[in-house]
């Protein structure tokens, strides 16, 4: 999705021949992942972080363009609407103290950008939804001017005929029909990267999506929307709606959402994942390269697959599989569930527990996966995103040979162990440990997260003022608290 697309109509015989490409891509891809010592190396972390940009009464800034020009930094990107930016953290190398070190990288980043939007009396905030949103601040105009979003808004807009429907309930409900995608862009995300091994890959990943719900009930920071209590980590219902390009006959509806946590575990390899996208999902933008994949592989090189990456980069499962070419070429999971915000320490500090919950569980899935069906885990997905901290999961119990019902914060705290045990097991220095996951332990003695914090004290602002001023104060008190970089369970809840 980050290629330059300078085009926004397309003709069928485009997109035959996109899809002739897709089917060559899959088979060079195969070809490449079954030659020995492919995608092995060095292990490597990275992330995106989006951003808000918001004005001094908490109103959201459409300066993304201006303030990417102004920086004129590669890895800063414009994203879909024009008050949100996206910071693409360089990737840190495996070393014994790699989530400080990507702490010390993405609060760099954020002054950075902060310094850049401060004459504009702008501030940068990452959060997952921002409270204070309004319809008048979104719709076409809110698109950021370049063709690639214009494509992607319009080729799901045709797709699906009509408007798309949002309805969610929470403490509150909303619902309403929406002419575009520009909906999908109140979300903003922590897209946290893992490279793995390809051999690796899809005990790493099955571990990856049932470790999911755990993280998203801990990190979920999205509870407010159009000032509406939804769901604590709204951006999962919302990103899923608002870009649903199903008709609302019965007949559409048996097709697959783009936006998806997945159809099932993997069995082999990350080629599955890859030819179930093309199989499942029709092509967006069917831009093809002139690259001969099947030569580049039996010349001993790395192939770019930019048919297969691009149409990836159209389909948004929340744990996504990710082929990169860059040097001999190596395979990732990119966990994009997790929302932006409260502070850097608790994003870092979700990143480093998902890791050890990969390596931890990672030896030991094979036994784990007979005993949780993939639909229970689709259903702790949605339970965590809706409930958060309060949140009950099912979960496997191999050695009673038994699936339970539990409070996701007693499966948090006992999954802390296996978790010190997996960073243990990749030589992370035992100050990154002790410092990251005690974040994680704390926060859930405390029993607040991001959603939790932002609930109460709307709560109780909105006993002081109306609604509207209640939610501007909000945003102005997380604004500093995030500043600070406390992790939010120390936030004070005191007006």
């Amino acid at each position: 999705m980050g290629q330059w697309i300078d085009k926004s109509e397309f003709s069928p015989k485009e997109y035959a021949r996109f899809n002739e490409r897709l089917a060559d891509n899959l088979s060079a891809f195969r070809t490449l992942l079954d030659q020995q010592g492919f995608g092995l190396g060095v292990r490597s972390y990275g992330a995106e972080l989006e951003l808000y940009i918001i004005d001094q009464s908490g109103q959201p800034l459409p300066l993304n363009r201006i303030l990417q020009d102004e920086l004129q930094d590669p890895h800063l990107t414009l994203e879909l609407n024009r008050f949100n930016l996206e910071y693409n953290l360089p990737p840190v190398l495996s070393s014994d103290k790699p989530f400080s070190h990507l702490s010390r990288a993405m609060s760099a980043a954020i002054e950075k950008v902060s310094a850049a939007a401060e004459p504009y009396e702008a501030r940068i905030l990452p959060i997952g939804i921002l409270p204070t949103l309004e319809k008048r601040h979104v719709g076409m105009d809110a698109i950021t001017d370049i063709p690639r979003y214009h494509v992607l808004a319009n080729a799901l807009r045709d797709r699906r005929g009509s408007d798309f429907h949002i309805n969610i309930s929470g403490q509150d409900a909303l619902e309403l029909s929406w002419e575009d995608v520009t909906l999908e862009g109140a979300n903003t995300s922590f897209q946290y990267h893992y490279r793995v091994n390809p051999d690796e890959f899809a005990s790493a990943f099955n571990v990856a999506q049932l470790v999911t719900p755990l993280a998203l009930a801990l990190g979920a920071n999205s509870p407010i929307f159009f000032g509406q209590r939804l769901w604590h980590e709204t951006r999962i219902a919302l990103f899923k709606q608002s870009v649903d390009c199903r008709m609302d006959d019965p007949l559409s509806q048996r097709l697959p959402s783009r936006v998806f946590f997945g159809h099932g575990w993997i069995r082999k390899d990350i080629y599955e994942l890859f030819a179930e996208n093309v199989y499942l999902f029709e092509p967006l933008m069917p831009i093809c390269s002139s690259e001969n994949n099947h030569q580049q592989v039996l010349q001993g090189g790395t192939p770019t697959l930019d048919e297969l990456r691009l149409h990836q980069g159209s389909v948004w499962s929340w744990n996504r599989p990710i082929y990169d070419p860059a040097g001999d070429g190596h395979l990732r999971i990119e966990m994009r569930s997790l929302p932006a915000g409260p502070s850097v320490e608790n994003m870092i500090a979700n990143a480093a527990l998902m890791t050890g919950l990969i390596e931890g569980l990672k030896p030991h899935i094979d036994k784990i996966l007979p005993g949780l069906p993939f639909r229970y885990a689709e259903h702790n997905f949605y339970r965590a995103a809706k409930h958060g901290l309060e949140a009950r999961l099912f979960w496997p119990e191999p050695s009673e040979g038994t699936l339970k019902e539990l409070p996701v914060v007693d499966i948090l705290q006992s999954m802390l162990v296996l978790a010190e045990e997996g960073l243990h097991s990749i030589s992370v220095a035992e100050s990154d440990i002790n410092h990251y996951l005690g974040v994680i332990r704390d926060g859930l003695e405390a029993r607040v997260n991001g959603a939790k914090w932002q609930l109460n004290m709307f709560e109780k602002l909105s006993q002081q003022c109306d609604k509207k001023q209640a939610l501007i104060e909000l945003v102005d008190r997380y604004y500093h608290n995030s500043r600070n970089n406390q992790p939010v369970h120390e936030w004070s809840e005191t007006i």
